[in-house]
């Protein structure tokens, strides 16, 4: 059996943690030649290189990544362990890591995530956005507890995942007041001419938007491409087009971007998943998500679980 020298660790999570071996020297009261020589030992003994240099810095690679997560753990664990055994309040919130995919709107990403933080226990939130892809790259090596996106896992990604359907909806056109005075009347046909923003190519909300266009025999003034969709937003409040964004968040766009709806299209459908590496949820706030979301009379749909295995 291989035995992992806690001191190793420590050291090299103290690098990290400080930015660098000289602050990490400072802080542990050693030479920085002892410091670089424990974490090359860790390095030998994980057969792995944690560290690359980004001109005179040390950035840690995928694989320190990932080992600094499991030593934050670790000695945030030992703190606790002292904490109990001397009878002193942990205060140690429960750590929930969130991958939001960037196609997803940060209003529902907040609507889905927010009954976590509704917990009688803390829950620290650590959110990272990022492309589907490299965020189901980082709950496969388990840097993540669930990952949000409007899709399943690719078949072509091979990942042991669950794909948990958290619920659907239509989407609404919205513009500002004047704007949709003029389309409101005559909608869809009025879209026709009229300046509309959308999420860039490649997105599924794109590609549903553009298939019923072409249904619809419509022709609108492309405006402006997104990949961030609050950004689509704010050119919508000032009135550079008009957007379509989920049914489920009217009001909060509403109140928010000074917008109006201008009509619903319920045959465009907005998912969102919730991804995680465990078909039977047990993270208690990743399960205060899917229920709430069960719960939500917004969505259209219950919850059902796909796998996907490889």
């Amino acid at each position: 059996m291989d035995w992992l020298n806690y001191h190793h660790l420590l050291y090299f999570w103290t690098v990290v943690r400080e930015g660098g071996v000289m602050r990490a020297a400072e802080k542990l009261r050693l030479s920085q030649p002892t410091i670089s020589s424990q974490v090359r030992a860790l390095e030998d003994v994980l057969g792995e290189k944690l560290f690359t240099k980004v001109g005179r810095r040390l950035v840690p690679t995928d694989v320190g990544r990932v080992v600094y997560r499991y030593a934050d753990e670790i000695f945030s664990l030992g703190r606790e362990l002292m904490d109990t055994v001397k009878g002193r309040p942990t205060g140690r919130p429960m750590r929930l890591d969130v991958g939001i995919a960037d196609v997803v709107s940060k209003l529902i990403a907040y609507r889905l995530i927010a009954p976590a933080l509704a917990l009688p226990d803390p829950v620290r939130v650590t959110c990272r956005e990022d492309r589907s892809d490299r965020l189901l790259a980082a709950l496969a090596v388990h840097e993540l507890d669930l990952v949000l996106s409007d899709a399943p896992v690719p078949p072509n990604v091979h990942v042991k995942a669950y794909n948990h359907l958290l619920g659907e909806c239509g989407v609404t056109f919205f513009a500002t007041p004047v704007l949709a005075k003029a389309l409101k009347r005559r909608f869809p046909a009025s879209l026709t001419g009229a300046p509309l923003l959308l999420p860039t190519e490649g997105t599924l909300l794109r590609r549903q938007l553009d298939d019923w266009l072409q249904q619809q025999g419509l022709t609108p003034s492309v405006a402006g491409e997104f990949d961030d969709s609050a950004l689509m937003k704010v050119f919508g409040e000032n009135g550079v087009g008009a957007f379509a964004a989920p049914s489920i968040i009217e009001p909060e766009v509403r109140r928010r971007y000074g917008v109006v709806p201008i009509g619903t299209v319920e045959s465009i459908r907005e998912r969102i998943y919730g991804i995680s590496v465990e078909r039977r949820v047990k993270h208690p706030a990743v399960a205060a998500i899917a229920e709430r979301a069960r719960a939500d009379a917004g969505w259209h749909v219950a919850v059902e679980v796909r796998s996907r295995s490889k």
